[in-house]
């Protein structure tokens, strides 16, 4: 019975000292958390997407206490988180800025985009550009398998015959889409934009043709029906400057190849 009591005793001993030591601990190094980070990481969108530059809405809730960081850094909050953690820091939320969308630059769907291969692999962009190129002619061309929707937090990409395709109501422009594509196809553009060349191959037009059927062939006739001087042809394809665009949608009725869309 005796070493029973005597281990108990040694075990509660123990466990005082041990509770005294983080006690004192716990005092000695307690470092005091401005209340406002916890407010500011609440009034963020919560999808830890990083489009603020910081690591995650903890980082930047952090920032944006210690002064480092804009209170309308949310990207995905939007207007909204803005005005919330302006308010938080007693500060203005600044001028709104406009909103962005992730747009696909690519109309290579499945039977639209001449395909070299059949892939049979794992199932992700990445692998499949690394194995010759991927499984699509174009080397400009969404590669389909769905690495941006996989990395879209909140659910506004879905793919349509191995094209990615995206709901711009659910996009908040977190730029993840963005960072996934191998291929560089999506672009973060503002919402008012809705006239969009959706091609961007630069190889010559017999050639961009014989990989896709709606490949811009850079034949110009967009620039010359364009009445504001609002369609440039570099590289081969064309290119819509936001500036100077009306949406009138006259460039879109004259493409011989239907590569320019009104959204």
């Amino acid at each position: 019975m005796l070493p029973i009591l005597y281990a108990g005793l040694v075990l509660g001993i123990l466990g005082l000292i041990f509770g005294l030591v983080l006690t004192f601990a716990s005092k000695k190094f307690h470092v005091d958390v401005d209340e406002r980070v916890a407010k500011v990481r609440e009034a963020c969108s919560g999808a830890n997407c990083g489009a603020c530059g910081y690591p995650g809405c903890d980082g930047y809730a952090a920032a944006v206490v210690a002064g480092e960081a804009p209170v309308n850094g949310c990207t995905p909050g939007g207007a909204e988180s803005a005005r919330k953690i302006a308010a938080i820091m007693g500060t203005e939320a600044g001028d709104e800025k406009e909103r962005l969308v992730a747009r696909v630059r690519c109309q290579g769907a499945k039977g639209i985009a001449k395909e070299r291969y059949v892939y049979d692999g794992y199932v992700s962009c990445a692998t499949a550009a690394s194995m010759a190129g991927g499984p699509k002619d174009c080397r400009f061309a969404c590669i389909g398998m769905g690495d941006c929707m996989d990395h879209c937090a909140f659910g506004a990409i879905k793919m349509v015959d191995n094209l990615a395709v995206i709901d711009e109501k659910k996009c908040t422009a977190c730029g993840s889409c963005v960072n996934a594509c191998p291929r560089g196809v999506i672009e973060l553009l503002p919402a008012s934009q809705s006239v969009i060349v959706r091609c961007r191959n630069s190889d010559i037009a017999r050639v961009a043709r014989a990989v896709c059927m709606d490949a811009c062939i850079g034949c110009g006739r967009c620039k010359r029906e364009c009445q504001y001087e609002a369609i440039v042809v570099e590289n081969g394809f064309a290119r819509i400057l936001p500036d100077k665009c009306t949406r009138c949608g006259a460039c879109a009725k004259v493409c011989p190849c239907n590569c320019i869309v009104v959204s």
